[in-house]
């Protein structure tokens, strides 16, 4: 219900070490896959990515400098294939935001409807997103953040390499300025619930909502999330304000 590509069958024990940095002690909520490259994406982050595209170094990122100009920056984890990413880029072109995500295919799409909407303001990291937080993005420097429909990981035992979990929560809102939000969506109901725990126990962030929230008119409705509404699938919208 998601722009995202339909998400592969999880890997079970015999490849676990691909989940798991042991650098860095945690469990990754995302699995690597090449993907197939169109000649369309691949022509557009040759022509398009030395634009648009941010090295990830562990060095932190001057905001003005990759931007040039100061404005509100919003950054996204895991923009699949970008349609929802380059949307909300061109309806609001005061802000900036730069978007992470690790498959290829999808920073090819993402650069293309850039590219073809001739957007200045969209920005990419092609990285794990816990790594650019940590090393590249500065505290207090986000007016906010986007996670729209993550891996669900619906499968009991794999619940615990979901996206949004204490640590990273605790981490986005260091990111966060005062007034700040995260704006999550999924169309998983167990995961909402989650979702909600989670954020209501980080004790820097405040609810905007009785619960879940309308969702914002900024996030477009995707075509998956349409025709799942019409079938009666529900859709959850989460907004935390930064205190």
């Amino acid at each position: 219900m998601s722009d995202k590509p339909e998400q592969e069958a999880p890997i079970d024990a015999p490849r676990k070490p691909m989940f798991y940095d042991p650098t860095e002690h945690r469990i990754r909520s995302f699995v690597t896959r090449a993907g197939r490259l169109s000649d369309a994406q691949a022509k557009a982050i040759e022509e398009l990515g030395p634009q648009f595209m941010i090295p990830y170094e562990k060095q932190e990122l001057d905001l003005h400098a990759t931007f040039g100009r100061e404005a509100p920056t919003i950054f996204e984890i895991g923009f699949g294939m970008g349609e929802t990413s380059a949307k909300i880029s061109a309806l609001m072109p005061e802000k900036n935001f730069i978007g992470v995500e690790v498959h290829t295919p999808g920073v090819g799409s993402l650069l293309k409807l850039v590219g073809a909407a001739g957007l200045s303001n969209q920005r990419i990291i092609q990285h794990d997103a816990y790594e650019v937080l940590v090393n590249m993005i500065a505290p207090e420097s986000l007016a906010g953040v986007h996670v729209f429909f993550p891996d669900p990981w619906h499968k009991a035992r794999h619940n615990k390499r979901r996206l949004i979990q204490g640590p990273l929560v605790a981490l986005l809102s260091s990111r966060l300025k005062k007034g700040g939000y995260i704006h999550c969506a999924t169309d998983w109901e167990d995961y909402a619930v989650q979702m909600l725990e989670v954020l209501s126990a980080e004790p820097s962030l405040r609810n905007t909502a009785e619960g879940y929230a309308p969702r914002p008119d900024y996030r477009p409705v995707t075509k998956f999330e349409n025709r799942g509404l019409k079938l009666g699938h529900g859709v959850w919208d989460l907004v935390f304000e930064k205190q």
